[in-house]
């Protein structure tokens, strides 16, 4: 078995964490999430729906919405990202498909954040292609800036919006890290 190469920089990271702006505290993300549970139920209760969570960012947002949708409903995931733990995004890189059959059936995809909505305007047309009926979108956060894919410019469920600044916490990570952040932390400014 090879050794791993991995020496993060605890105190960096740390350091990170200690100058970033707090956004939005854990009681006010925690509120959001009710509110994101009601409306989801109230729309999606009858229509029998998959949750694709997108991995790994959407992973916070989707365990947490599960407990607040009380209907029944089937869970699976989707590993795509243009991240991979870098600060800027790259092609869109899918690691695992859906499980679940998606032909006729009302899909929503959970992710942490819509940025420029590459990730989520081609999980969607994925999940058109397999015959899906109905394709909506749940993030956490909206970052404001008029970057936004023509074919995810918007959720049909946002949580919060954020400024234009590079954002962790609540699944959103910083070079893979920080998304147990117990709010949402912006990266200090230079």
């Amino acid at each position: 078995m090879k050794a791993s190469s991995h020496k993060p920089d605890l105190p960096g990271l740390q350091e990170v964490m200690n100058q970033a702006e707090c956004l939005y505290p854990q009681h006010v993300v925690e509120q959001t999430l009710d509110r994101l549970g009601t409306e989801i139920s109230a729309q999606m209760s009858t229509l029998d729906p998959v949750l694709l969570c997108v991995m790994n960012g959407g992973l916070v947002l989707c365990g947490k919405l599960l407990t607040r949708l009380n209907f029944p409903l089937q869970l699976d995931y989707v590993h795509a990202s243009r991240y991979r733990e870098e600060l800027t995004g790259a092609e869109l890189l899918w690691k695992v498909y859906p499980s679940v059959e998606l032909a006729q059936r009302h899909v929503l995809i959970i992710d942490d954040i819509l940025d420029e909505g590459e990730t989520l305007a081609r999980i969607a047309q994925f999940c058109h292609g397999q015959g899906a009926v109905s394709v909506r979108t749940a993030v956490l956060v909206n970052k404001q800036h008029d970057r936004k894919h023509p074919q995810a410019s918007t959720a049909d469920y946002t949580g919060l919006s954020i400024p234009d600044r590079y954002v962790f916490g609540y699944g959103m990570d910083y070079k893979g890290y920080w998304r147990n952040a117990p709010g949402i932390y912006a990266v200090r400014e230079s």
